[in-house]
């Protein structure tokens, strides 16, 4: 009788512990937000970011997930634009309670997007926001909880010479800008100071403005200054005008500029013989790109991915490497191991600065008559 009772009390205990969760239970999930604009302007923007993402999500479950933990993607549509931004954040962050956000493709949102999650201790890492206010404040102090994947536009203008020089073999260099554009302005100031510092000369700088058509009396001041290479930091659409203008000209000069030229509506005959930095290309042959490239094909269908998609693959990656490293699903611990991570991603080898902007390599593509074509890596 005494062991039928104490059978009885051993089955009753066990029955409420598993009841309270000491017995077995339904494996934990750790949410992981993706913002991106699936509608408004830019939609095709935000299909490859949240495609990059999803991507990296799935391979992560299907090697278990991150610390025991099935990650759960929670999609919201922020319109790359302020407002939906702001109420995409908020629900994920005050609604869905997630901790970690992957977002957003554009600077205007992934702004709002941040001063949301930096004050809730919430990690967000923007794949594409290249201005450096998504991770820094007014002050230029830190937002501590607050990363991006991809270099910001000065950073550009330092590969671009280092390219010039030691690839090109430049020696001098003519620049075109547009004082108005912030991104023109931006990497022409920065060309010009890491080409002279690197020992090469600026031969001139010229002005235009984004509406003008006729840039004749720039190219006959190229011509006479002979540069061994122009810097022109635009839109395709100012590259398509003034390239086809020099080669009319007859100037066979190298035009050199940043991921602005990076258009399926960049004027191929027009550009070609020119490079331009960007940030990825599916052309590079390292082994991390490839079999992204090869994974990124088999799930969608045979589209090839692009910048953006390798971008939010690679900030997603680095998400979840930081929280396998941080050993928790705690903030505080994952933006420590990601201020000290070395990630090897499609987009090169990534460290972080103090302003958590990453220390990375940067790609070259050369314009071609057929296609751009990937040239070369160059490293920071």
């Amino acid at each position: 009788m005494k062991s039928f009772k104490l059978l009885s009390i051993v089955v009753i205990v066990a029955f409420l512990l598993a009841a309270c969760g000491g017995g077995a239970t339904a494996p934990k999930e750790l949410k992981i937000a993706v913002l991106a604009p699936l509608s408004g302007p830019v939609p095709t923007f935000g299909e490859m970011t949240r495609d990059g993402a999803l991507l990296a999500i799935e391979e992560w479950n299907a090697k278990g997930g991150v610390l025991g933990m099935t990650l759960v993607p929670v999609v919201e549509d922020s319109q790359c634009t302020p407002d939906p931004a702001v109420n995409a954040a908020n629900k994920v962050v005050n609604q869905d309670k997630v901790h970690y956000i992957i977002g957003e493709v554009c600077s205007k949102a992934s702004i709002p997007i941040s001063e949301i999650a930096n004050a809730a201790k919430v990690i967000q890492i923007s794949p594409t926001s290249t201005n450096p206010s998504v991770t820094v404040d007014g002050n230029g102090i830190t937002k501590p909880y607050i990363f991006r994947a991809c270099f910001i536009d000065p950073f550009q203008g330092l590969v671009g010479a280092k390219f010039a020089i030691e690839k090109i073999g430049a020696k001098t260099a003519f620049v075109m800008v547009d004082q108005a554009n912030d991104y023109v302005k931006g990497l022409a100031e920065f060309f010009e100071k890491a080409f002279t510092e690197a020992g090469g000369t600026i031969v001139g700088t010229e002005s235009y403005t984004g509406s003008d058509t006729d840039f004749s009396a720039i190219l006959a001041k190229i011509a006479d200054a002979k540069p061994d290479v122009v810097y022109l930091p635009d839109y395709y659409n100012i590259v398509n005008l003034a390239m086809q203008q020099a080669k009319e000209k007859g100037i066979t000069t190298p035009f050199l500029g940043g991921d602005g030229w990076d258009s399926a509506d960049l004027n191929l005959a027009a550009a070609a013989g020119g490079y331009f930095t960007n940030h990825y290309s599916p052309d590079d042959p390292r082994p991390e790109v490839q079999d992204f490239r090869k994974a990124f094909e088999a799930k969608y269908n045979g589209k090839t991915p692009d910048a953006l998609a390798a971008l939010a693959y690679d900030a997603t990656n680095l998400m979840l490497s930081a929280i396998k490293a941080a050993g928790a699903d705690d903030t505080d611990k994952v933006k420590a191991a990601l201020e000290a991570i070395t990630f090897n991603g499609v987009s090169g080898t990534i460290t972080f600065d103090a302003s958590h902007n990453p220390v990375k390599s940067a790609t070259i593509l050369k314009v071609t008559a057929e296609g751009v074509k990937f040239e070369a890596v160059v490293n920071p």
